[in-house]
């Protein structure tokens, strides 16, 4: 009997090893998968941004990085109105550090600088992360 008992615990203990081992793999597998994106490439965030996604496929996680002089531009996450009408809504987030890292959630995203005429001149983009 008692080799029975021993043999039970042991399979429990491996059972339990093996879901701690996959939890690991899926989570290293997650931290992988997050890619991190220059806005603009080596450009960074500047006038004629509005293509900058064309061709790329974004995942939640994924960071986009937004370099620009904070003396000239700035950053602000806006809503698809704000984004058509190149309008800063109230309460939007603004960043102006120059090299603001902004971390995608599942879903539409629109960024703008709201410099005067700025907007208009295509520094703005819309990404859309699954």
């Amino acid at each position: 009997m008692a080799t029975g008992r021993g043999s039970a615990s042991w399979s429990v203990r491996a059972i339990v090893a093996l879901m701690a081992v996959s939890v690991l793999l899926l989570q290293a597998d997650y931290v992988q998968a997050a890619k991190t994106y220059t806005v603009g490439d080596s450009r960074g965030w500047a006038f004629n941004t509005v293509g900058w996604p064309r061709g790329k496929q974004f995942k939640a996680g994924d960071v986009l990085v937004f370099n620009y002089s904070p003396s000239f531009h700035n950053l602000v996450v806006v809503n698809s109105e704000g984004y058509k009408k190149c309008v800063t809504p109230a309460l939007a987030k603004k960043y102006t550090s120059g090299k603001d890292r902004i971390t995608l959630s599942k879903g539409q995203h629109f960024f703008i600088c709201d410099f005067p005429g700025h907007c208009e001149s295509d520094m703005k983009i819309a990404v859309t992360a699954v």
